[in-house]
C-alpha cells in the first residue's frame, strides 16, 4: 500500500485491527478458526498472521511453528503476542510472495483472512505449493467473492474504497478459482459465511489443498 500508508493508517489499523474482528470473533469466526487450526501438524508456517489471533489455536501437534507478517506494525504486535502467551514460535516479516524458505520444509502452511490482501495471489499459492513438502497441507479459510451476481457487482463497485480502508483487502477476490488454477490440489473447500460482516466480506470459503 505504499510507506506513508503504512506509517500512518498501518499504525492505526494494527492498533484497532483486534477490537475491529471481536464481535465477527465472538460470532463464530473463532470457532471457525479453531475447527480449520486442528488440522495443523508438524513444521508449520502462517502466512500474514497479523496481530497472532491464531496463535494460542494450534494444537499439540504442529511441532514448530513460523509465522509470517509483512506489515511493520502488525508484526510488532505480533512479536509481542507471542513473548506474552510464551508460545515458541518464530516471526518473520516478509510477504507472502518471497518466502525465504527452503523448498520442502513444511508440513503445513496456514492462511486466514490473508490470500484477499496479498499483492500477488498466485505468486503466493505457488510459494506456498514450493515450501510444503509433498503431499503438505495448505489450511485456508478466506472471504471471498460472493457466488451472488447482485453482491458481487457491489463487491466490484466498492472494491477500491475498501481496499484503503482494510489496509489492502480485495473484497472481490474469487479466491476458489485461484486456488483450482494453482499448483495445489484441492481437497475440500466449503461455502459459508463470516459472522457480523459487511454483506461485501461476508461470503467465506474455508477447506484444505495439498502440495504435489
Amino acid at each position: 500500500m505504499g510507506r506513508l500508508y503504512e506509517a500512518t493508517w498501518g499504525r492505526g489499523f494494527a492498533a484497532i485491527y483486534d477490537r475491529l474482528l471481536a464481535s465477527t470473533e465472538e460470532a463464530g469466526l473463532r470457532d471457525d478458526r479453531r475447527e480449520l487450526l486442528a488440522q495443523a501438524s508438524g513444521v508449520t508456517l502462517e502466512l500474514g498472521a497479523g496481530t497472532g489471533l491464531n496463535l494460542d489455536l494450534y494444537p499439540e501437534a504442529v511441532t514448530e511453528l513460523v509465522l509470517t507478517e509483512p506489515a511493520e506494525h502488525m508484526a510488532k504486535r505480533l512479536r509481542e503476542r507471542v513473548a506474552g502467551e510464551g508460545r515458541a514460535a518464530e516471526v518473520v516479516q516478509t510477504p507472502a510472495e518471497r518466502l525465504p524458505f527452503p523448498d520442502d520444509r513444511f508440513d503445513t502452511a496456514v492462511a486466514t483472512l490473508v490470500l484477499c490482501t496479498v499483492d500477488d495471489p498466485e505468486a503466493t499459492l505457488a510459494e506456498v505449493t514450493r515450501v510444503l513438502k509433498p503431499g503438505g497441507r495448505f489450511l485456508f479459510l478466506e472471504h471471498v467473492r460472493a457466488q451472488d451476481p447482485r453482491v458481487a457487482r457491489w463487491q466490484d463497485r466498492l472494491e477500491r474504497p475498501w481496499k484503503f480502508v482494510g489496509a489492502g483487502c480485495h473484497c472481490n477476490r474469487d479466491t476458489p478459482a485461484t486456488l483450482e488454477r494453482s499448483p495445489l490440489d484441492v481437497q475440500r473447500l466449503e461455502r459459508g459465511e463470516l459472522p457480523k460482516s459487511p454483506p461485501i466480506t461476508r461470503p467465506l470459503a474455508s477447506g484444505v489443498a495439498a502440495a504435489p
